[in-house]
């Protein structure tokens, strides 16, 4: 099945999702679906994508979820393919909870390695699907909330907007 992209306005700026088969391969605050197409796995990739208005339950999700309701995203499917570590990490970042964000270490430990701090790091570098793999949960040690893909003010505006609907 071909891929669709549709754009979403959110209070972050346009949030892209690009959608195969009923579920997320790619997302993202852009509004350039370019800027999210070399994070998808190749196997996922193929043809060429088609720009629709909505994606029915994924773009209900992401309103949703702004609007407050924190674990509307927790039900949209995400198909992202890696090796063991890193496929285990992003399903351990949906079971992070919203407003409770965890450490890299934690993270490691949590995806079942505990000396991988790297390899969590990396995971979520390399997550395709942002907010609904939600790779802005993870922070620093020292409390800092580290990098993210989409920009700081984006990872601090939904870990305070997780905070305040939790």
């Amino acid at each position: 099945m071909t891929a669709r992209i549709s754009t979403v306005s959110t209070p972050n700026g346009p949030f892209t999702i690009i959608e195969r088969d009923g579920a997320v391969i790619a997302s993202g605050w852009t509004a350039e679906p370019s800027e999210l197409t070399g994070q998808i796995h190749p196997t996922l990739r193929g043809g060429t994508p088609v720009q629709v208005a909505e994606l029915g339950t994924i773009t209900k999700a992401v309103r949703s979820y702004y609007d407050g309701d924190l674990a509307a995203i927790e039900t949209v499917p995400v198909h992202q393919l890696s090796g063991p570590f890193r496929s285990r990490a992003w399903d351990v970042l949906r079971t992070v909870q919203p407003g409770q964000p965890v450490t890299y270490s934690e993270y490691a430990k949590l995806a079942g390695n505990a000396g991988a701090v790297r390899a969590a790091a990396g995971a979520c570098a390399k997550n395709a699907a942002a907010l609904f793999v939600p790779c802005h949960r993870v922070i620093r040690t020292d409390g800092s909330l580290g990098g993210f893909r989409w920009g700081l003010p984006v990872k601090t505006s939904l870990l305070e907007h997780e905070k305040a609907n939790r």
